[in-house]
């Protein structure tokens, strides 16, 4: 099958923040068959014919990736990595790369892990942890000048401004 280039925010790192934490509880989007369809489709991924198998082989790899991310070891990530590769091809059309897996249910799991190895490759200063110690995010830094510290500004980035306000009013003895 031919590879097509991903569109908008790299999938490795969305599947790694496919769990969130809200309201101090941890969610998971694979926790419905709903929550697998809905990314794979987000993600133009097949593996709707084997839900199940596709759903292990997803959270096998966003453990994986979470394991490396977060300095505990490459060697579960490099399992993932194993069920597949990429062959160069050329075609009348010109040159592409066909996706190579040992087992179809692997390939959105596959494309994933291989997708955060190349942004890691690529730009390994720019993937980043949300800066609020209480999120449990990770996100690519597209900021012009690789300042962006927050997954979310309007969530994570708005909760410190508030914190850090309500800090200063309560020192100056005006706020709540």
């Amino acid at each position: 099958m031919r590879i097509r280039p991903l569109r908008g925010e790299p999938v490795g790192l969305d599947l790694v923040d496919t769990v969130w934490v809200e309201h101090d509880t941890l969610l998971d989007q694979f926790d419905t068959p709903e929550g697998v369809l809905a990314w794979l489709a987000d993600h133009d991924l097949p593996g709707g014919d084997d839900l199940e198998r596709v759903r292990d082989r997803l959270t096998r790899a966003r453990a994986a990736m979470r394991d490396l991310l977060e300095g505990r070891g490459s060697a579960p990530l490099n399992a993932v990595l194993s069920h597949g590769g990429r062959r160069p091809q050329v075609g009348d059309d010109g040159p592409y790369e066909t996706l190579v897996l040992d087992d179809p249910s692997w390939h959105a799991a596959w494309t994933a892990a291989a997708d955060l190895v190349r942004e890691l490759r690529e730009r390994p200063e720019r993937v980043r942890r949300c800066g609020n110690p209480r999120c449990v995010l990770w996100f690519l830094d597209v900021s012009k000048n690789g300042s962006r510290r927050w997954c979310r500004m309007d969530v994570c980035g708005n909760r410190a401004k508030v914190g850090r306000y309500n800090r200063r009013q309560r020192a100056s003895g005006e706020g709540p």
